[in-house]
């Protein structure tokens, strides 16, 4: 059993059942984005969580290894075609250099983190249509200067 066939599993499950990510998150105490990141194989859960969610979703046991396992991160290299994924790429398209400027003038020479990081994502009521929010935080890593 590997990642993607775990990612499978759990996929059928939710459409099967309806189960949410948030409701999964909560039965394990973890968040919603890393729960689902997780469970979609780009990062890996630690065994009691990993366990605790593949009893919770009536997986065979060996999914609960096979979700603590350290992912090889691959995504794809060309421009991506879902409408959702596509803003996202197109909003980093348009703001990266904006968004590096802003955290380099206010941090200084470096990153954010992608490692130590949150995010979250909130539906926002509007009299003018719903919006959609999301927030992310990542540590600041300063560049050496050796």
């Amino acid at each position: 059993m590997n990642k993607a066939e775990v990612t499978g599993m759990i996929l059928a499950k939710k459409k099967q059942t309806g189960i949410t990510w948030a409701s999964m998150a909560e039965a394990i105490g973890m968040s919603e984005v890393f729960t689902t990141s997780a469970c979609l194989g780009m990062n890996s859960m630690p065994r009691d969580k990993a366990d605790k969610l593949a009893t919770h979703l009536g997986l065979p046991q060996e999914a609960g290894p096979v979700l603590a396992e350290f992912p090889t991160k691959m995504f794809e290299q060309s421009i991506p075609t879902d409408p959702c994924i596509y803003r996202l790429y197109e909003i980093v398209g348009v703001y990266g250099q904006t968004l590096k400027e802003l955290i380099q003038e206010k941090g200084g020479d470096g990153i954010m983190s992608a490692i130590d990081f949150e995010m979250y994502v909130e539906k926002i009521p509007d009299p003018k249509g719903d919006r959609i929010e999301i927030k992310m935080s990542g540590k600041f890593l300063p560049y050496k200067n050796w």
